[in-house]
């Protein structure tokens, strides 16, 4: 069977430099490529990779249409929260869930859903 390495998730969006602008501003990552002439970028942060692009000319695109969210893994979840909590468009607050994970949830400027958590132990 086919191994699985990692998974990053291509963003549509047609506010390509503000989507650039807000993961690296707000989130602290690094735009590691851009190619204006194919409205695509590449984002890293540690571990965590997240393309850009502008819709493709074949799909029909308004605003996000994905209904999930992007939960992405930390360390110091608490100390990320104090950093983003007045600069973003908050979902719900930083929490400790049954489950054993502390987490908080944010909209980008496009309205994806990213989810911080860290398990806690």
């Amino acid at each position: 069977m086919a191994k699985f390495k990692s998974i990053r998730p291509i963003l549509s969006t047609n506010e390509l430099n503000e989507t650039i602008a807000f993961y690296v501003n707000v989130l602290g990552f690094t735009c590691a490529e851009y190619n204006e002439d194919w409205g695509w970028a590449a984002l890293h942060k540690d571990d965590a990779e997240i393309m850009l692009a502008k819709p493709n000319e074949h799909v029909s695109f308004e605003k996000p249409t994905f209904t999930g969210s992007f939960y992405i893994n930390v360390v110091n979840v608490d100390e990320l929260w104090e950093a983003l909590r007045d600069k973003c468009n908050i979902c719900y607050e930083i929490e400790t869930f049954e489950w054993g994970m502390r987490e908080f949830a944010v909209y980008d400027n496009n309205g994806y859903l990213l989810q911080f958590g860290e398990e806690i132990v």
